[in-house]
């Protein structure tokens, strides 16, 4: 990575035009992807990334340049040109990179994936696939994907921090599609873990390849679900992907500074139900979603965003911390150095209550069972959205019924927020990749099992 000395050069180059911050954001990153499609590898691809990103603010200004040329020359080319577009040239300032962060890892890595060979990554995904295959017969493709990353970087700025962190990071996909005549019905399963290849200590792929079997084959065999306002139990897991979509992403400050979100001055307020608290920790130890500091150089930390209903906090970048008079609270993240970073999720759940799973299937006279969510849409300034239930079952007398397929969610983040009225003890995280401005990052989504006493179901009608 690039000295103290050299940064220094390029930061004070920034600020040539009058520009009162810069900020240098350096990346070193390798990546392994492996992938088999019907009992064979069909792709195996492992390549090197290396890049610098230079953002310069004045005011509330700010512009982004990125560059592969790591010499003093081209940097220094590169962040004049880019001074050149916030104004007239003007005395050159001295910078101090008298900050260095000692940055404490969190994540203990065992067996670093650069390490490991090849046969081994691919005996995992032969042994999921087969776990997937053999599940039935009704199992007419399975596809799996096993990547790992290693990922340095460098944050350097004129407010004198200099910090280096190391990102390890080892996630399995498993696409699964079960066939009848011409009906498909599919199942994917995705762990991933901030670890290296000790992940398979915890993480079976046989255990996953038949749960995505499970779902893609029971889902094949399941009736449509009836459409009409319902009592819905989403599971835990990756059914916290509505908060993340629906609520999340009006929480952060990218759409909270502009005015484009329905929490929007609404610190102080009750906008959930009592029975929500909701948070985004990126200090959780080797989850997928967490950093150890964000990639402005902030230390990562547990935001508290909803408690007990009332909003407390928003995800807060450092651009958009100008525009609302409020400090980042180390949720500015990005893709990679070809992207600005802007206020991004991290670890995002609804923590447990104090309900029993159990006992809130047994509330249900007469509702649906969202045992596991799929993809949907979100317009974020109004928070309406409309998710797709990958399986569903229907609940009668406080009993599951029979799967139901075709069903999906239809509301507002905001009403659905106040109509949670059950929250389990059951909390546990499903991993994903979250897009926005600043591209795609890991995340984890996560809740209990929740009711939401009311809310819109589609489904299709029997042919």
């Amino acid at each position: 990575m690039i000295s103290r000395e050299i940064a220094s050069k390029v930061l004070a180059k920034c600020l040539v035009t009058g520009g009162d911050f810069a900020e240098i954001f350096e990346e070193d990153v390798i990546s392994n992807s492996i992938g088999i499609l019907d009992s064979k590898v069909d792709s195996a691809i492992g390549g090197r990334s290396y890049g610098i990103g230079l953002r310069i603010f004045k005011g509330l200004k700010s512009v982004y340049a990125y560059t592969n040329d790591n010499t003093v020359s081209g940097l220094l080319d590169t962040a004049y040109k880019a001074a050149l577009a916030l104004g007239e040239l003007r005395e050159e300032k001295n910078i101090i990179l008298d900050n260095t962060i000692k940055i404490p890892n969190i994540h203990n890595i065992e067996v670093y994936p650069n390490v490991v060979d090849y046969q081994k990554k691919i005996k995992v995904i032969k042994d999921a696939y087969k776990s997937a295959k053999d599940y039935s017969n009704d199992i007419s493709q399975v596809s799996v994907t096993y990547v790992d990353k290693d990922q340095k970087i460098l944050v350097a700025n004129t407010e004198g921090i200099y910090a280096e962190d190391r990102r390890i990071r080892t996630r399995l996909g498993i696409s699964v599609v079960a066939s009848k005549g011409n009906e498909n019905q599919t199942g994917f399963e995705g762990p991933g873990r901030y670890k290296g290849f000790e992940i398979f200590e915890e993480i079976d792929p046989i255990y996953y390849g038949r749960e995505a079997a499970r779902t893609a084959h029971t889902m094949l065999h399941a009736k449509n679900c009836p459409a009409g306002n319902m009592m819905v139990a989403i599971d835990n897991g990756f059914g916290g992907v509505i908060f993340h979509e629906a609520c999340g992403h009006s929480l952060e400050a990218t759409s909270v500074a502009k005015g484009n979100s329905v929490f929007a001055d609404k610190l102080g307020h009750q906008i959930a139900s009592t029975k929500v608290t909701a948070i985004d920790d990126g200090t959780l130890p080797n989850e997928w979603g967490s950093i150890n500091i964000d990639d402005e150089g902030n230390f990562s930390k547990q935001n508290v965003l909803i408690e007990n209903g009332i909003l407390k906090s928003y995800m807060v970048d450092k651009l958009n911390g100008r525009r609302m008079g409020m400090e980042p609270t180390g949720n500015s993240r990005r893709q990679s150095y070809k992207y600005a970073p802007t206020s991004r999720m991290t670890n995002t759940y609804i923590a447990p209550g104090e309900d029993k799973p159990e006992d809130i299937i047994k509330s249900i006279n007469d509702g649906l069972y969202a045992k596991k969510m799929g993809g949907g849409s979100v317009n974020p300034v109004t928070g309406e959205f409309n998710f797709t239930v990958s399986e569903g079952y229907l609940v009668k007398n406080g009993e599951i019924q029979e799967p139901v397929r075709g069903a999906s969610l239809i509301g507002k983040g905001s009403e659905v927020l106040m109509n949670i009225d059950m929250v389990g003890d059951n909390l546990k995280q499903a991993q994903g990749m979250c897009g926005s401005s600043s591209g795609s990052i890991p995340v984890n989504v996560g809740q209990p099992m929740i009711r939401v006493k009311e809310i819109t179901v589609g489904g299709r009608a029997e042919e």
